[in-house]
């Protein structure tokens, strides 16, 4: 018969349900609260939990929430609750519960959901996106060596200008296969030594530092004490300076400990080639996850996304490949929708500056005012980023900064630092 682990904060609830299970020929475990489930879960493998949603440490909502992004929702999962709601049952079906009993829970509606529960399989999780599907993108495989080069020294990386689903990609691509996964920006109880030990030898994910609050942050300074002794891995993302943060109140030290050994996000200006391999893949992996409907991209299309300045760099780039993928109303994704996503006019394209007029002034002068706009245009499309600027022109540094300072261009704050 089945194993199955009971997990209610009500003593009475547990000894009853235990002593039905057990009459039918199963084997039951009993945990009084979210932190014996965890201990109880890192150590057997249930082939069915009853849990119950309301218990004082961690509730059992975030604790199937917990599981499934960890990757140990590997068994049927029934929630129990004695003050159940649409809204509850509907959020732990979403969550990947099987079934959702309402108490004082009926014997013969028990047995029924627990039988049809053992019967269902579970569907293996697929493996999340990381950077090793964009093999073909030397921008994203250039990363990637990155990221592990820095991680490999560090216990505690910080991704800069990253946020949300890219940063996700990054940090995913440093978990190891079969290896806990806790992600403390989506967490709203505090941290245990039961949850760290059980996320032991995995990675702790923060998708963005400037949106933790104040229990998010208090968590994080408690995980940043025992990463070395669970053997952890911190990988925390910000699409603003770190000095943000110090303006928003917190710790200076805390600060200064986050952005000891980071790794900068490559922008998505100057590498147009590699967007149509990317948004490719990444729409491959929401269909393969039955996140979109099945939708393919039309060569135009790619080729429309590939012109296309983005403003919002990565996370404007994610987010138009979902909403592509949601809107069209064909399979093949068209340039017109393309085009109809990202509010595209024919007027916004950027405008050319006329050539006609060098034609009127002396050859010296025409020289010297071509070269300010070219070197203003491609110091604009690089951000200011003298390197990127040095190898668009083909110029040594050294010649670059000499030349701009003969056309009179004031770099200001864009080329330090570069």
């Amino acid at each position: 018969m089945a194993q199955i682990l009971v997990v209610d904060d009500e003593t009475g609830i547990r000894e009853l349900l235990s002593e039905i299970l057990a009459d039918e020929g199963h084997s039951v475990w009993l945990a009084e609260n979210a932190a014996a489930a965890r201990k109880t879960r890192s150590e057997k493998r249930p082939d069915l939990v009853l849990l119950d949603i309301w218990m004082p440490d961690t509730d059992g909502i975030s604790l199937l929430k917990e599981w499934s992004a960890a990757g140990l929702l590997t068994m049927p999962v029934i929630m129990m609750s004695g003050h159940g709601t649409i809204d509850s049952a509907v959020e732990a079906t979403r969550i990947g519960a099987f079934d959702f009993l309402e108490k004082p829970i009926a014997m013969q509606k028990l047995l029924a959901s627990v039988k049809k529960a053992l019967k269902h399989a579970v569907a293996p999780q697929k493996p999340p996106l990381t950077l090793d599907a964009f093999a073909r993108s030397p921008l994203l495989k250039d990363l990637k060596k990155r990221l592990e080069q820095a991680a490999a020294k560090t216990p505690v990386l910080l991704l800069k200008s990253a946020s949300g689903s890219i940063a996700e990609i990054c940090a995913r691509t440093l978990q190891t296969p079969k290896t806990p996964w806790l992600d403390l920006s989506a967490s709203s109880a505090p941290l245990t030594q039961e949850m760290l030990e059980s996320a032991g030898g995995g990675i702790l994910f923060i998708a963005d530092l400037m949106l933790l609050g104040k229990l998010q942050q208090r968590n994080l300074v408690y995980a940043l004490e025992r990463l070395e002794k669970h053997g952890l891995q911190l990988v925390a993302a910000s699409t603003r300076p770190l000095s943000a943060l110090s303006e928003m109140g917190w710790d200076p030290a805390l600060v200064v400990r986050l952005g000891e050994v980071w790794v900068a996000l490559p922008q998505l200006a100057g590498h147009a080639d590699d967007i149509p391999e990317i948004a490719t893949l990444v729409l491959a992996h929401l269909v393969e996850r039955n996140e979109v409907p099945a939708r393919y991209f039309s060569s135009a299309a790619l080729n429309a996304l590939r012109l296309h300045h983005w403003p919002g760099e990565w996370a404007e780039l994610l987010a138009a490949i979902r909403n592509l993928a949601l809107s069209a109303l064909e399979d093949e994704i068209s340039a017109d929708d393309v085009d109809s996503i990202l509010q595209r006019e024919a007027g916004d394209a950027p405008k050319q500056p006329p050539a006609l007029p060098f034609f009127d002034q002396p050859l010296r002068d025409a020289r010297e005012a071509f070269e300010r706009l070219y070197f203003e245009h491609h110091l604009k499309s690089e951000r200011g980023n003298m390197t990127r600027v040095a190898e668009k022109t083909g110029l040594e540094r050294t010649h670059l900064y000499r030349k701009l300072k003969q056309l009179g261009l004031n770099l200001g704050r864009r080329g330090e630092g570069q």
